[in-house]
């Protein structure tokens, strides 16, 4: 039987340096907003009929539409170019789509978004509030769940333990979507709001399975120290879980390598977080207990 309590603190060290390495990056590279939450347009074109540099496009836009706000960027594949830039009306969409087919040849839109900036700013908020609610909630859940065990751990402690492990299981994601958003570019969206609170749902899943199997072998066992009893319920639901994150793994690996491109890093993101998940679910939520324990 593997005694995972023997070696509790390398496991809480190594989660340690992970969320030591994830605050690093935030806060010396912060997050883009992307127009989900600044509010403005996006537009994604596919140049085919002719070959049309960054500066060339700057300069087209600037002076045949008076465009002063303006990001382009140049996209995984040749000849695809993201636009950002203030808002735009449906109207002047159609007009400068129209103006660009004639003066480029074969020109293919492939993303058009405008959002304005009261709308982003209400988005923004809402997403904050959904990531405190679910931390929070689920927490006090599982509180409420396990209160008919409170010996030799305290109902709310396991609550305490998970709010712990869901917040270790979102932040490291988010430090390397910092990190990818320095290198690649990448702006925050909806996308990765979505992608945070599907990590979150996956790791806490994993973790009551062990938290009840915790609460069974309490009863099963009485007399035994919880040291033991944690290393017994780990053992037991193990390999569930390994099995359980290598079937999701598998079509996450499909979707990133197969699907679409524009959702590569959302789906990669949601895969790395996963294995997180499941990482903190063995090793980090239930040795927790044992420090929660003697406070």
């Amino acid at each position: 039987m593997f005694d995972l309590i023997k070696y509790k603190n390398l496991f809480i060290g190594i989660s340690l340096a992970m969320l030591v390495l994830a605050f690093v990056s935030i806060f010396t590279y912060g997050f883009k907003e992307g127009i989900d939450f600044s509010g403005g347009t996006l537009w994604q074109v596919n140049f085919s009929g002719k070959e049309v540099s960054i500066p060339e496009l700057e300069g087209y836009l600037k002076t045949n539409f008076g465009i002063e706000n303006l990001l382009v960027t140049a996209g995984s594949e040749k000849g695809i170019m993201m636009i950002r830039t203030n808002e735009l009306s449906e109207n002047q969409h159609q007009e400068y789509l129209a103006k660009l087919q004639q003066d480029f040849g074969q020109v293919e839109e492939l993303r058009f978004e405008s959002i304005g900036p009261v709308v982003g700013a209400e988005l923004k908020s809402k997403a904050i509030w959904a990531f405190i609610l679910v931390l929070f909630g689920i927490s006090l859940y599982i509180a409420f769940a396990f209160r008919k065990v409170s010996y030799p751990v305290s109902s709310w402690k396991y609550g305490i333990a998970t709010l712990i492990c869901l917040f270790h299981d979102a932040v490291i994601p988010a430090g390397l979507y910092a990190w990818w958003g320095s290198v690649k570019g990448l702006e925050i969206d909806t996308n990765f709001i979505v992608a945070i609170l599907t990590i979150m749902g996956f790791s806490v899943h994993d973790t009551i399975v062990v938290f009840d199997r915790i609460r069974e072998n309490l009863i099963v066992h009485k007399g035994k120290k919880l040291d033991e009893i944690i290393n017994i319920s780990i053992n037991q639901t193990f390999a569930r879980s390994i099995n359980t994150t290598l079937t999701l793994v598998i079509v996450l690996l499909a979707l990133y390598l197969f699907g679409a491109p524009t959702l590569s890093y959302f789906i990669l993101l949601i895969l790395i977080g996963t294995i997180i998940g499941t990482y903190s679910s063995i090793f980090m939520a239930s040795p927790l207990l044992t420090y929660l324990q003697k406070k």
